[in-house]
């Protein structure tokens, strides 16, 4: 990352660097009196594309360049409206103004909209500002969910997706395994391009974690799509576990799935042990659609310690 984020959480072209001759603990940062517990600055929001991606109704402005993206991304987290992360890997990458602990237990909360039949689970990454630089240009640790190992999540999968030709058309997409598909137009979002204006390339990919997709039509004809929730461990996710709340959200209102960094693994699936961390990264983690209700696309609505609210 060539940004940090300023006591507003406006990004900068700040380059100064801590001393990497000092062990990680040293770029610590406690709460402080003047502390908030939701995430002060977007580094990065690079959704796959979707069907509120660009779109009016969902906030979008005009947003050219990947700053603007980011901007927009945290006007919404602050106003804590959702932001969607598009298909498979589309991301955003947080920042606090503190250190969150690891307290043991859960430590940090994402807001999402999941109700019984309709989980969009997002893959969660943590890092510790290791090199002390106030940038998210260290390690990146999966925190681990029931599906990690489970036959059928795929680590290290990856999806291209290409700019569409012309307007009102669907975005095609490859995958890291030679299967080919496509982001579906839907009737409701009517934007001319679900591919994000600010990416100026004619393709990207974006890689991470795939869980194995559990939708399906229940009706037999089209018009009833279930998405069932997973166990724990994911964001935008319906778990009776870590959501700590009663009744199934049948409103879609935003509610929380926890966290605890204890739940760190590195790439090998072995147990990193980190004391805090600094930035949080929310993944989209399935890549399947639902028919009519377009793509599974995590939506986020703030993230948070929650150990300074709950």
């Amino acid at each position: 990352m060539a940004s940090s984020c300023n006591k507003d959480g406006v990004i900068t072209d700040d380059s100064t660097n801590g001393s990497e001759d000092n062990p990680a603990t040293s770029y610590y940062r406690p709460k402080g009196i003047s502390s908030k517990a939701e995430c002060n600055c977007v580094f990065e929001y690079t959704p796959a594309p979707g069907q509120f991606i660009n779109e009016d109704k969902s906030g979008f402005t005009g947003e050219s360049t990947p700053a603007e993206a980011a901007a927009y991304a945290k006007k919404r987290l602050d106003a804590e409206k959702y932001v969607s992360l598009g298909g498979f890997g589309g991301y955003i990458v947080v920042g606090f103004d503190h250190s969150i602990d690891n307290y043991g237990g859960y430590d940090f909360a994402i807001m999402g909209n999941s109700f019984d039949g309709s989980s969009e689970p997002g893959i969660v990454w943590v890092m510790q500002d290791e090199n002390g630089n106030g940038k998210p240009d260290d390690t990146w640790y999966e925190l681990k969910g029931c599906e990690t190992g489970a036959e059928g999540t795929i680590q290290n999968y990856s999806v291209t997706y290409f700019r569409p030709e012309e307007a009102n058309s669907t975005v095609k997409w490859e995958d890291s395994l030679g299967n080919e598909g496509e982001i579906s137009r839907v009737p409701s979002h009517k934007q001319d391009y679900y591919y994000p204006a600010w990416i100026t390339q004619d393709s990207y990919t974006l890689s991470g974690t795939r869980l194995e997709a559990r939708n399906y039509d229940k009706s037999g004809n089209g018009t009833m799509w279930v998405q069932p929730e997973y166990d724990w461990g994911y964001a935008d996710n319906a778990s009776d576990i870590d959501r700590l709340i009663d009744g199934d959200n049948s409103s879609a209102a935003a509610v929380p799935n926890h966290f605890r960094i204890s739940d760190a693994i590195d790439s090998k699936g072995k147990a990193v042990d980190l004391k805090y961390i600094d930035f949080v990264k929310v993944q989209t983690g399935v890549n399947s659609q639902s028919g009519w209700l377009g793509e599974i696309s995590t939506e986020v609505f703030s993230i948070y310690d929650c150990n300074m609210i709950e």
